[in-house]
């Protein structure tokens, strides 16, 4: 196989890897707390033969994640926060802690405020957070104070990575952290909203037709250089 193919391949793979993050960006264009991921394309250049130029490959093996603020839907229920601002909820997994976006719980059997699959949510100090069984109301304040019925309870958590580049994707809208965590001082939690995905469709489809095109004319290429390679080696065994 050629330089030429070589090059070309690495593009396409590339390109594919875009394709699959684009479209988990659509399928989840409605899901609540998600946050887009895009590629990120790199160079890669390999030394060759002495004399010869060197060889240069495309690499996107990089994932970032679009931490844009998205959307905020009203619900009106006591247990569903939202975040203006930077910043993250901790949850505690069987994976361990993770960061999320989505802020929608409930009180568990056991009292305490949980995500749909179980995850309890954390406060301020790594705690579970306890809603009484009997609260008649409850409020929060702009700084993630949780009071029941008047009294304050304890103090959500909000978090940031030190480095947004720390953070991984796992499974739906949550995120491992490899670095340093720091209070997001600056956010507010607002009751009885939830934060909508921030990815835009329209541009994601824009962006699924421009990858999809050039695809296509690496393809293309790939096909033309394989009819030149057969064509030289059928011209040289006559």
């Amino acid at each position: 196989m050629s330089s030429a193919s070589y090059v070309s391949l690495s593009r396409q793979s590339g390109l594919l890897r875009e394709m699959q993050s684009v479209a988990n960006n659509i399928a989840n264009s409605s899901t609540t707390g998600f946050r887009r991921e895009g590629l990120i394309f790199s160079e890669y250049v390999n030394a060759l033969e002495p004399g010869e130029p060197s060889l240069s490959m495309a690499s996107a093996d990089v994932r970032h994640i679009d931490t844009a603020q998205g959307p905020l839907s009203k619900t009106g229920g006591s247990f569903d926060f939202a975040i203006e601002g930077a910043g993250f909820f901790m949850l505690e997994t069987v994976e361990g802690q993770q960061l999320t976006r989505a802020g929608s719980f409930t009180p568990s059997a056991d009292g305490e405020l949980v995500a749909p699959d179980g995850a309890r949510l954390l406060d301020a100090g790594g705690a579970p957070i306890f809603v009484p069984p009997n609260a008649r109301s409850m409020s929060l304040a702009a700084d993630g104070t949780l009071s029941a019925d008047g009294n304050p309870l304890t103090q959500i958590g909000l978090y940031l990575p030190a480095d947004v580049n720390d953070i991984s994707r796992r499974e739906g809208v949550r995120f491992a952290v490899e670095g340093d965590l720091l209070p997001a001082e600056d956010a507010v939690i607002l009751q009885g909203f939830v934060e909508n995905s921030n990815v835009d469709p329209v541009l994601e489809i824009a962006r699924m037709i421009e990858v999809q095109r050039a695809y296509e004319m690496g393809q293309q290429f790939l096909d033309k250089e394989d009819q030149r390679i057969r064509s030289v080696m059928q011209t040289l065994g006559r």
